[in-house]
């Protein structure tokens, strides 16, 4: 490979891991949540081989991750949105605009649970950083983690895990 080459794969590479950061897009326009993404069902199975089913909305596109939960009022304990990266990068995110407490789960390409940024303080612009290479992210409930004692390790199945 010449280095022609080797820069412009180097350069392929680290756009998409600076695509999702919260100073990517402009922020001017979003005033109110976005409409209710498309489902699917997703389980924790925990260290104890406890099973937790949610129902996730999938924020797959830049404009859909960069909306994600803003503005909304609740986030109902089964529930969720999951954020695919599609290739594992570091994942800085925020709560600009988010009115309520999450739990953000970061989540490995096998399904691993790799980090768990529990409730994130909400309309904070500090950045919540994945601590690693996530291929995904789900925001839940802000506590729900805590409560239902889902830890780093635990598996998440169904969607882009299997």
């Amino acid at each position: 490979m010449t280095l022609r080459q080797t820069l412009f794969a180097a350069l392929l590479l680290a756009l998409p891991a600076t695509a999702y950061a919260p100073t990517a897009f402009a922020q001017a326009d979003i005033t109110g949540p976005q409409p209710t993404l498309p489902t699917t069902k997703l389980t924790i199975i925990g260290h104890d081989q406890a099973r937790h089913e949610f129902t996730v909305e999938l924020a797959l596109t830049p404009e859909q991750q960069e909306v994600g939960e803003m503005f909304r009022k609740t986030i109902p304990a089964d529930q969720g949105m999951l954020f695919d990266w599609t290739i594992p990068r570091d994942v800085p995110m925020w709560m600009k605009n988010t009115l309520v407490p999450l739990d953000m789960i970061f989540i490995a390409n096998d399904g691993t649970i790799t980090h768990i940024a529990e409730d994130a303080v909400p309309e904070s612009l500090a950045e919540i950083s994945s601590g690693g290479p996530a291929r995904a992210t789900l925001e839940v409930q802000g506590g729900l983690t805590e409560k239902l004692d889902i830890r780093v390790g635990d598996k998440v199945k169904g969607a882009f895990f299997k």
